[in-house]
């Protein structure tokens, strides 16, 4: 039985699209038409490469493909296309990223459509863009801010940071992570991974400059304990192809290519001893509200919006050379304690339930808390 507000109708703008097999965004989504699917019309805008599989529908959003790429420099005509096409489909715009906020101005003056925009994180700042990228990126920020009807911030240090440089309120919802299931391992992931036979550090993440890969790869070198796992997107940059040829052959660590099998990757994490969280850039990161609800003593990177998501409670590092000194000295915490702590943590703050109904109230619902 459907309720009063299944007449809204919302159109979610600047993901890859679904089924989420891609990021933190996509897997928001997934969760927002699973729990909200009942009370609202999503249509999802999706990428598309030739010879793909198109569903129409997933869990009832309906979905339109888009043939252009969510990331990149592409992703600036993706969402300004889809926004266009959502116009005459939708009474609220779910804009995730601010990318293609450029044409908000005249989205807003001509069409008057309800707007909410997630801004992600400071994306302007991530060192891989260059100076015309990250003044592009800034200005649609700032476009952003001033043309939507409601703004979402992920983390409370964004929300300062929001309203400190543009005096503008926003709400505050970070993601779920109670997706995530711990999987026992079995016997062929141990055939596979030998390293999986004793304790590890797991890292999983883009190959990029600001989650600081370089600095954990430094620091296990250094290590005389448990070897570090990390799965990553190597051979995407020249950072990542550097790294691995300067530490591929490390007997401390294992650098492994993207994990599509989730049920492995799930395994290889869930078995883990430890997570290290290397990210400086961004807000709340749905890798480390994963990783804090399944239980794993954090290691994180010090930086406000990583402290904010682990409510001071993690150990930090802030350099190779501290890292080496946590790493060195890890008998002196109660590893177990540390990951109970992360797992009430994420309990209070990051499930989909508590989510979804934040998205809900934003969205319309009076119905939701």
């Amino acid at each position: 039985m459907l309720d009063n507000n299944v007449g809204i109708k919302i159109a979610v703008i600047g993901t890859v699209g679904l089924p989420a097999n891609y990021g933190g965004f996509e897997t928001l989504v997934e969760n927002l038409v699973n729990y909200l699917g009942k009370q609202f019309q999503f249509t999802v805008y999706c990428s598309f490469k030739k010879g793909l599989e198109r569903p129409k529908k997933i869990s009832n959003a309906e979905l339109v493909y888009i043939p252009l790429q969510a990331n990149g420099i592409q992703s600036i005509p993706y969402d300004i296309i889809s926004m266009f096409h959502a116009i005459f489909k939708a009474d609220v715009l779910l804009v995730l990223g601010v990318s293609g906020c450029v044409c908000l101005p005249l989205v807003k003056m001509i069409f008057g459509k309800n707007i909410i925009v997630h801004i992600d994180g400071l994306e302007w700042k991530r060192e891989k863009w260059g100076g015309m990228a990250k003044w592009f990126l800034k200005k649609s920020e700032h476009i952003a801010i001033q043309y939507a009807d409601k703004i979402i911030a992920d983390n409370a240090a964004i929300q300062e940071y929001i309203a400190k440089e543009y005096q503008k309120e926003s709400v505050l919802i970070a993601y779920g992570g109670d997706h995530v299931l711990p999987v026992k391992k079995d016997q062929n992931l141990a055939w596979e991974y030998p390293f999986t036979y004793k304790s590890y550090a797991f890292k999983v993440c883009r190959i990029e400059p600001e989650n600081n890969v370089h600095m954990v790869l430094e620091a296990f070198v250094k290590n005389n304990g448990m070897p570090l796992v990390i799965v990553g997107n190597w051979a995407n940059s020249e950072y990542g192809l550097v790294l691995r040829k300067k530490f591929g052959n490390s007997k401390k660590i294992y650098l492994l290519d993207p994990i599509y099998d989730q049920r492995k990757l799930y395994q290889l994490r869930s078995n883990a001893r430890l997570y290290v969280h290397g990210h400086s850039a961004g807000g709340t990161n749905p890798s480390l509200v994963e990783a804090m609800f399944l239980g794993l003593p954090i290691i994180s990177f010090d930086i406000n919006y990583n402290r904010e998501t682990t409510k001071n409670r993690a150990i930090y590092f802030s350099s190779s050379e501290t890292l080496v000194k946590v790493l060195s000295s890890l008998e002196s915490f109660n590893l177990s304690v540390l990951g109970a702590k992360m797992k009430t943590v994420a309990l209070n703050y990051y499930t989909w339930d508590i989510v979804t109904k934040k998205y809900a109230k934003l969205f319309g619902s009076p119905n939701a808390l």
